[in-house]
């Protein structure tokens, strides 16, 4: 079994707790319900698939009952909290709770440096800027962003995209990046982080209208009326339209600026509301 630092759902976790332990002895739901002080012998098998949840304090019960201490029971907690929190906020400061206890005992969060990556705009803008700027200090990276980061937030970037992989330093201080793109991939933490940097580009792309010259962006939209079965195909059109773009942008090793380029699809009405 995994160590509990390597989970991301307390249900898995709880599953595969009772699963080792059934394959050892003659362990039943029942029993481990009672170990954890619940009178239903079904409650602990309802909750790791979802039908029930745990509060905070019945999760510190169900931690003691499989031996998780100090640490691992906060981390357990954290994981219950992340399972329930009910904004994005919530989830980010229970996933940050999580990544600093995995760090302080020298383990890695499954997930945690793409969750980083993708919490913040300048981890990618940074990523993206250092190899354009060979030899470039801090301050200088600094200067170059439109939006305001200053050089110690320009340094501290540098480190944990180092530290992730995500670029390679060089003895004479030159970036450069160990693949082309970024992705978050199959993955069931992330997405909440790309929500949040996607309503960060937004704001910015706002500023954009006045801020950046005419010639130096472009922005364009069309309002449509669509059927389900044509929505599933401009989306699969806009994700194959994205992967084109990507590689126009990545055939040439040279950059002069770093750009961001947000494709948005959703719905301006809700007829299929007023129908139910």
């Amino acid at each position: 079994m995994k160590d509990i630092l390597e989970y991301t759902s307390y249900r898995q976790y709880i599953a595969d707790y009772y699963a080792e332990r059934k394959a050892k002895s003659a362990f039943s739901w029942q029993e481990f319900a009672t170990l954890a002080g619940f009178s239903s012998s079904i409650f602990l098998k309802y909750v790791s698939e979802g039908r029930y949840n745990l509060g905070e304090a019945t999760a510190v019960r169900v931690a003691t009952a499989m031996k998780l201490a100090d640490y691992e029971c906060d981390f357990f907690v954290e994981l219950v909290k992340f399972d329930h929190a009910k904004t994005d906020a919530e989830k980010k400061a229970a996933y940050g709770k999580m990544i600093s206890i995995a760090e302080a005992h020298k383990a890695k969060v499954l997930e945690g440096d793409s969750f980083r990556f993708f919490s913040d705009w300048k981890n990618p803008v940074i990523r993206e800027l250092a190899p354009a700027m060979p030899g470039a200090k801090p301050l200088a990276l600094a200067h170059a962003c439109r939006e305001k980061i200053t050089a110690a937030e320009v340094s501290e970037t540098l480190n944990f995209l180092v530290k992730a992989g995500l670029l390679q330093k060089d003895d004479a201080g030159n970036y450069t990046q160990t693949e082309k793109s970024v992705t978050t991939g199959p993955m069931e933490v992330t997405p909440v982080a790309v929500r949040g940097m996607h309503r960060q580009m937004g704001e910015f792309a706002l500023d954009a209208i006045e801020g950046v010259p005419q010639a130096e962006r472009h922005f364009s939209g069309v309002t449509l009326g669509v059927t389900h079965e044509a929505y599933d195909e401009i989306v699969q059109e806009i994700a194959e339209c994205r992967k084109r773009i990507i590689a126009i942008a990545t055939r040439d090793s040279a950059v002069d600026e770093v750009y961001r380029l947000n494709m948005q699809f959703f719905p301006m009405t809700n007829i299929k509301g007023l129908k139910k």
